[in-house]
């Protein structure tokens, strides 16, 4: 059984929704979202989806499987737009973000 009532609990109270207002957003029962929630039952593909669609994530964040499961909506978009950037614009960008990563590792390791 899939561990995903934790994801559901944690987007749920982030978007400050109750149990009750994500049932009806999804057209479901609250007994139901509550058992997500504890992880006594697992949401169908198909509810997976409507929930997700609620969270604006997609599935593999709300299921934390699969290769961008650790990425919102937004995220997934930025990495989509600068894989069709040319590529001398996305070294630039790549340099750019790499002289931020360093910068944060940095002051981490100095703090």
């Amino acid at each position: 059984m899939l561990n995903i009532g934790n994801k559901i609990t944690e987007l749920r109270k982030n978007k400050g929704l109750s149990q009750a207002q994500l049932a009806q957003a999804v057209n479901a029962s609250r007994d139901i979202i509550g058992k997500y929630e504890r992880n006594d039952n697992s949401p169908s593909i198909e509810m997976a989806l409507k929930i997700a669609k609620v969270f604006d994530v997609s599935v593999d964040y709300l299921l934390g499987e699969g290769k961008h499961a650790n990425f919102d909506k937004e995220t997934l978009k930025r990495l989509a737009d600068i894989e069709n950037l040319d590529q001398n614009t996305r070294n630039v960008l790549f340099d750019v973000i790499d002289t931020f990563l360093r910068d944060a590792k940095a002051r981490v390791a100095y703090a």
